[in-house]
């Protein structure tokens, strides 16, 4: 099969009508990025009722504004309905409150796990369900499936990682429950990006070109430091290795997390005493272990298998299990998962024991930087998302 006629079967593998059930309204959030925008595309070509919608959250560098008018133009070229939802104040209370007040108090909060539960699955659905939508969709690299017991009639809903397993995104979406999940679709989740940007290409959509956002989505091209400065006033303090040796300053414990690398002697604050670190230097790049709010003291480990970076142990709390066929997770009972600790990092081995509101995870081997505040997000073995929670 030729590469054109394979692209073209890529297209229209998910394009038929084929029941009723895509005649339904889906209200797809639309983030003006290549990825939404396809899926907006599979929708309408699948026969289902598709309205576009922006929402416009908090914002720093002016960039959402554009987003905004690039989605209009996408919903546009489709022929489809496109609103614009105004999240500007629960943005700012729900995803950007949070994540300066966890900095304030020395962890390192995931303002995109936050901003999907509470803006995204959260008011977004309960919004588009208000206005008639019998399902909202989005543009995250992910699968959904749904298993029905005949007998019980009983329904539940899996997440599984996407096919593109260098852009999943279930690690963000963890939160997630079975009440939101019967309103979701993820139409992109069976493709791999560079399926995507042909799809886009080739139905002539106006973002198919465009560069995916990075870093923390309301920031733009402005720092996590340079925000917080904002917010979180500068108090100086010492660098001292693992061994308790004094070898600095920094200029709060509060903008830092763990496994953050320096190299300059004064790279975002951080000052050594006399030792010129630059990247031609043979000396080994120093990482932050670990930070006390307290005594404002940052703890910094030389090179990136030092011992003092890794962690066998970790406890979690604010559990959430996705799908009740596992509520037995729920019951104390010691089972084996894959666990990520960071994003894109890969599935480790792990036990997990939960006990009431807290769990325990034991790695096979110790994990890298594991930061408090960030999630420990748990799967099994055929790529189901089970669950996860919030490292203490």
């Amino acid at each position: 099969m030729s590469n054109k006629n394979k692209n073209k079967n890529i297209y229209l593998k998910h394009s038929r009508k084929t029941s009723p059930e895509h005649r339904r309204r889906i209200f797809v959030a639309m983030s003006g990025g290549v990825d939404s925008s396809v899926a907006a595309l599979l929708l309408k070509k699948q026969g289902y009722d598709v309205t576009g919608v922006f929402m416009r959250c908090f914002n720093l560098d002016g960039c959402s504004e554009r987003d905004a008018e690039d989605a209009r133009r996408v919903t546009e070229h489709l022929g489809i309905p496109f609103y614009v939802f105004d999240f500007e104040e629960e943005y700012k209370r729900d995803v950007v409150e949070y994540m300066v007040d966890g900095y304030k108090r020395g962890i390192t909060p995931n303002p995109d796990v936050v901003c999907n539960k509470y803006v995204k699955f959260g008011l977004f659905l309960k919004r588009a369900l208000a206005l008639g939508a019998d399902h909202i969709a989005t543009g995250h690299y992910v699968r959904i499936a749904k298993t029905t017991d005949r007998k019980l009639l009983t329904t539940h809903y899996q997440l599984l990682t996407a096919r593109d397993s260098a852009k999943d995104q279930s690690y963000f979406l963890w939160t997630l429950t079975q009440n939101e999940l019967k309103h979701c679709l993820f139409p992109i989740g069976d493709y791999i990006k560079s399926q995507v940007r042909k799809i886009a290409k080739k139905a002539g959509l106006p973002t198919a070109e465009k560069k995916d956002s990075q870093g923390v989505c309301f920031l733009g091209k402005v720092s996590v430091h340079d925000f917080l400065k904002q917010y979180i006033p500068e108090n100086h303090g010492d660098i001292v290795t693992v061994e308790g040796k004094k070898i600095g300053e920094h200029e709060g414990a509060q903008f830092y997390t763990i496994g953050q690398r320096h190299i300059g002697v004064a790279n975002r604050g951080l000052a050594l005493n006399g030792r010129r670190r630059t990247q031609k230097s043979n000396m080994k790049p120093l990482y932050v272990t670990e930070k006390n709010i307290k005594t404002n003291t940052l703890v910094v480990a030389e090179g990136d298998e030092n011992p003092a970076l890794f962690k066998k142990e970790i406890t979690l709390r604010n559990i959430n299990i996705i799908n009740q066929r596992h509520s037995h997770i729920l019951q104390n009972v010691r089972m084996s998962v894959l666990a990520r600790v960071r994003y894109r990092q890969p599935l480790a081995k792990a036990e997990l024991t939960l006990n009431k509101k807290t769990a325990k995870l034991v790695f096979d081997k110790p994990q890298k930087f594991v930061a408090p505040g960030q999630s420990a997000v748990l799967y099994n073995k055929n790529g189901e998302l089970l669950g996860g929670g919030i490292i203490e």
